[in-house]
């Protein structure tokens, strides 16, 4: 169970930024032009994006539980104005655009001129009823990994050595891996070294990111010839996993991926929702540096 601090903090940061936010968007007149009549809600867009985070925190599978279940139960004092389920359910699509914001300018990390890059299939369905969706289609796409093929998206992210997520971007499934890297938006906070897996391999996109100051450095197909590596580089490159660990928790502990959505606002706001909560995780996969005279670096994972 969430201690009453770690509620507070959460929903203090949230409410802070919502407060920004909102004048924000009354400053460019944003409501005024896509006003629309909706009813009123006792519960605040702060309050259900600090609810959806704390579901990601919870442990709890589903989310239908962790409302009644234990929110319902234990939090009434936190969240007074609490709604039924199936009118939290419709409040959840308010957060999206306040989300992608929040994430993006309190919750990503700083680049450490160290990054890792990778992309990891989100599933909405199970293959066998790809033909059924009716929720995704014409959005999701059928994509290829290292584990055989899939149905949804692509989640594309570059993390620093620290574990911390720097930048993400969200695709089809049939997205090649590279392009993301050709989008200004994506690679603006990256700078110094870059290390991708072999699938990241081109001439042209090495190039182009060196330009901005990327240096990427991939793993080679056989019997390709590739530019000398340092010993540091090497090692780095060999500890690249640390963003296939981080894969790993944003799915298996965060909950990023569901396969059975019935609204395609609600994936993006468990998605979302998802990634924040990592943010907040103490413990993260990362690497410990020490930099010494030579430039180089000694490495411990952990």
């Amino acid at each position: 169970m969430h201690t009453i601090l770690y509620i507070t903090r959460i929903f203090c940061e949230v409410d802070d930024f919502m407060k920004e936010f909102d004048k924000f968007l009354d400053s460019r007149g944003i409501d005024q032009q896509c006003k629309i009549r909706k009813r009123d809600s006792s519960l605040s867009n702060s309050e259900v994006m600090s609810i959806l985070i704390l579901f990601h925190l919870s442990g709890f599978r589903e989310l239908k539980n962790f409302y009644i279940k234990h929110v319902k139960k234990y939090y009434t004092k936190e969240f007074p104005g609490l709604v039924s389920y199936n009118r939290f359910v419709e409040l959840q699509k308010n957060t999206i655009l306040p989300m992608i914001y929040f994430l993006l300018k309190s919750k990503t990390g700083e680049a450490t001129g160290i990054s890792f890059v990778d992309s990891t299939p989100i599933k909405v369905c199970n293959n066998r009823r790809i033909h059924s969706n009716r929720v995704f289609r014409g959005y999701a796409e059928r994509g290829h990994s290292s584990i055989g093929y899939f149905y949804g998206f692509k989640l594309h992210l570059v993390i620093n050595d620290k574990g911390e997520i720097l930048s993400f971007m969200i695709t089809k499934g049939n997205v090649d891996d590279r392009e993301p890297l050709k989008n200004e938006n994506f690679i603006k906070k990256i700078f110094g070294k870059l290390f991708g897996d072999k699938g990241y391999i081109s001439k042209d996109l090495k190039q182009m990111l060196f330009v901005d100051g990327i240096n990427l450095i991939t793993k080679l197909k056989k019997n390709m010839k590739g530019e000398p590596l340092s010993v540091s580089d090497k090692v780095l490159l060999r500890k690249r996993a640390v963003i296939e660990s981080v894969n790993d928790e944003l799915k298996n502990i965060c909950q990023i991926e569901h396969t059975r959505r019935r609204s395609f606002a609600n994936f993006f706001a468990n998605l979302l929702s998802g990634l924040i909560s990592y943010a907040y995780r103490d413990k993260k996969p990362s690497l410990k540096l020490n930099l010494v005279e030579n430039d180089d670096y000694q490495l411990t994972l952990f």
